[in-house]
């Protein structure tokens, strides 16, 4: 069995990534977007996600853990009535046109950020329809890393031809961002990969971050996007309408899943899909991705880790 080690160029522009930080902050209501622009520049540029709950104060994720945005006690305290209007404010004030996206726990906004939003699931006949009493709001601060892939993405390859691919990682090591630089380097061409057409199940809005019709992350100019349908439904519906040679998703967690993927591998079509695991020995110990490595509809596997603080790769042949 072949592997294969690489490094990703992880090399984030400072100046970006304060800039995504801030431009998520200023979807906050304002008092806390006063404070988030007094937060230290180094832990702006850090910051994964900004967190707001009713009864507790905004936090920032940094790699070591959430932190107070605050500087100095008593912390403020965020009010439900200022998470209603933040998802108000996100959606135009026309929540009602998001309430498909809203009863599955989250929101998007312009610029490429996904809002994971809780509060009291709105049930009609055992199906959740909407979300009320917003109790806490998570911004997850997306930042693109062009060239991330240029050392994986060649790899892939076996005769000149993409071999389907699953990209798997504990939670936080960076599948999704990795999966978009390879969706761009496949869609729009890359040294030595000719462009290709790439159709994108975004069962979680998280890939292409949907607003009003256009992907707000780069996918490359090849690449068509089904957003907020569930993948065994949305594979099917893209081989019929968008002809695809390769079908990227997020990730994969029911059987149904791998049937529709099974299906689809014997049109001819391959895959691109992330999925949670520390590595090859647990995905092989779950019965579901067990059976995932007995289909063989993955012909390779980017396994990312994280050594001396930064990310690596290991490209395996699954078969």
């Amino acid at each position: 069995m072949e592997h294969h080690r690489g490094k990703g160029v992880e090399r984030v522009d400072e100046a970006y990534a304060i800039r995504r930080y801030q431009q998520a902050a200023a979807l906050l209501p304002l008092r806390w977007q006063r404070l988030c622009r007094q937060v230290p520049e180094e832990q702006q540029a850090e910051a994964e996600e900004l967190r707001l709950r009713a009864g507790q104060t905004l936090t920032l994720l940094l790699r070591g853990g959430e932190v107070p945005a605050a500087r100095e006690r008593p912390y403020p305290v965020v009010t439900q009535t200022e998470l209603e209007q933040l998802c108000d404010g996100v959606t135009d004030y026309s929540r009602y046109a998001a309430a498909d996206t809203l009863s599955r726990g989250y929101l998007t906004a312009r610029g490429g950020f996904r809002i994971g939003v809780c509060g009291t699931a709105v049930l009609r006949d055992g199906v959740n329809t909407n979300l009320r009493d917003i109790s806490s709001v998570t911004i997850r601060i997306a930042r693109e890393q062009p060239g991330l892939s240029t050392e994986v993405l060649p790899q892939l390859f076996r005769e000149g031809s993409f071999c389907s691919t699953l990209l798997l990682a504990p939670p936080g090591l960076g599948k999704t961002t990795l999966l978009r630089d390879l969706i761009r380097g496949l869609s729009d061409g890359a040294e030595g990969v000719s462009p290709h057409r790439v159709a994108v199940v975004d069962e979680r809005g998280e890939i292409a971050v949907m607003f009003q019709g256009i992907p707000q992350m780069a996918l490359g100019s090849h690449t068509d996007v089904l957003d907020a349908c569930p993948k065994a439904l949305g594979i099917p519906i893209l081989l019929r309408s968008a002809n695809p040679q390769v079908i990227a998703v997020d990730e994969i967690t029911v059987r149904e899943d791998l049937m529709a993927m099974s299906a689809a591998a014997n049109c001819g079509v391959r895959f691109l899909a992330t999925i949670h695991a520390a590595d090859r020995r647990e995905l092989g110990r779950r019965p579901l991705f067990s059976h995932l490595l007995k289909e063989k509809v993955f012909e390779k596997l980017v396994t990312i880790r994280r050594e001396e603080g930064q990310r690596q790769y290991l490209v395996e042949e699954l078969w």
